[in-house]
C-alpha cells in the first residue's frame, strides 16, 4: 500500500462518518454581525501600527472605519432599490481604511485612494450583458490600488463579463446569471480541520464544490483536470482519491445532496519531507485565498494573469456594478429586481442581504492580512 492508498482508506471514513457538507456551510454559520463591527469598532482606539504613522493616516482609518459602518447599517434596513448604493459605498469607505492599516505601505501618501479605478459598461441590457473594466496596473484609482495590495489583478480594458465575476462568490453557487454550464466555475473550498495527525507529506483534504458535470463525465479524470484549469494554484495537486487502486482508475467523488460534490485530493510538502499537521496547513494556505476564515480556491477570470482575485475585491466588482445600475439605470434596475417578473430578482435581494452581513468579516479579515508583517511565501 503506497502512502496515497493509506491516506485515501482514512479519507474514505472521514466522508463516510461526516455529515452531508453544504458548499460554504461552515463559512457563516456563527457570523454575528454587530459582534464583527464591534471587533472593528475595537480598532479605532488603538489601530494597527501602519495607520498610525501620521496623524492623518490615523484619521482616515478610523472614520473610514465609521463611515463604512453607518453605511452598512443603513443598508440592512432599506431595500434592494437602494442598498447596492449603501452597501458598495460603504465597502469603498473600509477600503480606505484597510490601505492605511497596510504594513507594506510606507510613510508618503501611498495608502491615499482617489477615484474608483473600475468601470461598468453596458449597464442597459440585461445583467448578463454588463461588463467590467478597471485601470492599469499602477494606477491611482482605489480598485487598482487595493488590489495591488492584495495580490490581485486588474485587466485594463479587456473586460469581463458580469456573470464571471458574479460565479466568483461563494454565495453564488446556486443562483448563476447565465444558466448552468460547462464554462462556469465557482470557488472550491476545503476542509482542512482533519489533517492527517500524525506526520506525513501529503496535506489531504475534501476538496468541495465540483458540479455535477465533472462528476458525471465519461472520463472524470480529463473532467477534472479540465475543470481545474480555471484554478491555477491547485493544479499542482499529487493525487486523489480513486475509485479502486488502480492507478489509472476515475476521481472518487462524493455527491451531495444538493447535486454539488467533493474529492479528496493530496498536495505534498516540498521535498515530499514528512510534515507536521502545522505545516500541512500552512502548504495549503499558501496555495489558496482566505474567505472567513476559511481556504478556498477561486478561480482565475482576469486575461493573461493567472491570479485569482481576492474575494474582497470580488465582491468589490459586483457590488460596484450593482451600485452604478442602481444609480445611472433606475428603470433598468427597477426590472432587474422586480419579483413578479425578474428571474434574477431574488437572487439579487438574498446577496444585497448577503453583502451586509459577509463583507465587514472580510474588511475585518483583510486589515489583519494587511497590518501584519508578510511571511516569506504568504499570500493574502
Amino acid at each position: 500500500m503506497d502512502l496515497t492508498d493509506h491516506i485515501g482508506d482514512r479519507a474514505r471514513s472521514v466522508i463516510d462518518s461526516a455529515p452531508e457538507r453544504a458548499h460554504g456551510q461552515h463559512v457563516h454559520a456563527d457570523n454575528n454581525t454587530d459582534g464583527v463591527w464591534e471587533q472593528l469598532r475595537a480598532t479605532r482606539w488603538n489601530p494597527p501600527a501602519p495607520a498610525v504613522v501620521v496623524d492623518e493616516r490615523r484619521a482616515t482609518y478610523v472614520f473610514a472605519l465609521e463611515q463604512a459602518e453607518q453605511m452598512f447599517r443603513a443598508a440592512a434596513t432599506v431595500g434592494p432599490a437602494t442598498q447596492p448604493l449603501l452597501v458598495f459605498y460603504g465597502l469603498s469607505q473600509a477600503g480606505r481604511a484597510i490601505t492605511a492599516a497596510s504594513s507594506s505601505i510606507g510613510p508618503g501618501d501611498g495608502w491615499k485612494l482617489s477615484s474608483h479605478g473600475i468601470s461598468a459598461k453596458e449597464l442597459a441590457g440585461g445583467l448578463s450583458d454588463v461588463r467590467i473594466e478597471t485601470g492599469k496596473p499602477g494606477g491611482s484609482g482605489s480598485y487598482v490600488r487595493l488590489s495591488e495590495l492584495l495580490d490581485s489583478p486588474v485587466w485594463g480594458k479587456a473586460s469581463i463579463p458580469l456573470n464571471v465575476l458574479w460565479d466568483l462568490l461563494p454565495e453564488n453557487q446556486h443562483s448563476p446569471l447565465l444558466g448552468e454550464d460547462a464554462s462556469r466555475r465557482t470557488p472550491l473550498w476545503i476542509e482542512y480541520r482533519n489533517l492527517y495527525p500524525e506526520n506525513h507529506p501529503l496535506a489531504s483534504v475534501p476538496v468541495v464544490g465540483f458540479p455535477s458535470w465533472v462528476m458525471d463525465a465519461d472520463n472524470g479524470r480529463q473532467a477534472l483536470d479540465n475543470y481545474l484549469k480555471a484554478f491555477p494554484a491547485a493544479q499542482g495537486y499529487h493525487s486523489f482519491v480513486r475509485v479502486d487502486r488502480e492507478p489509472a482508475a476515475a476521481p472518487d467523488f462524493s455527491r451531495h445532496n444538493d447535486g454539488w460534490g467533493e474529492l479528496v485530493m493530496h498536495w505534498q510538502l516540498p521535498g515530499g519531507h514528512a510534515g507536521t499537521v502545522a505545516e500541512r496547513a500552512a502548504l495549503l494556505e499558501s496555495l489558496t485565498r482566505r474567505y472567513i476564515g476559511s481556504m478556498q480556491f477561486f478561480p482565475s477570470v482576469a486575461p493573461d494573469d493567472s491570479r485569482s482575485l481576492h474575494p474582497l475585491m470580488a465582491w468589490w466588482t459586483v457590488l460596484y456594478a450593482l451600485s452604478m445600475l442602481a444609480r445611472y439605470q433606475p428603470a433598468e434596475w427597477a426590472s432587474h429586481i422586480n419579483v413578479d417578473t425578474s428571474r434574477h430578482a431574488v437572487a439579487i435581494e438574498r446577496l444585497l442581504k448577503d453583502a451586509v452581513r459577509v463583507v465587514p468579516s472580510l474588511v475585518l479579515e483583510t486589515i489583519g492580512q494587511v497590518s501584519a508583517e508578510p511571511e516569506p511565501g504568504a499570500r493574502s
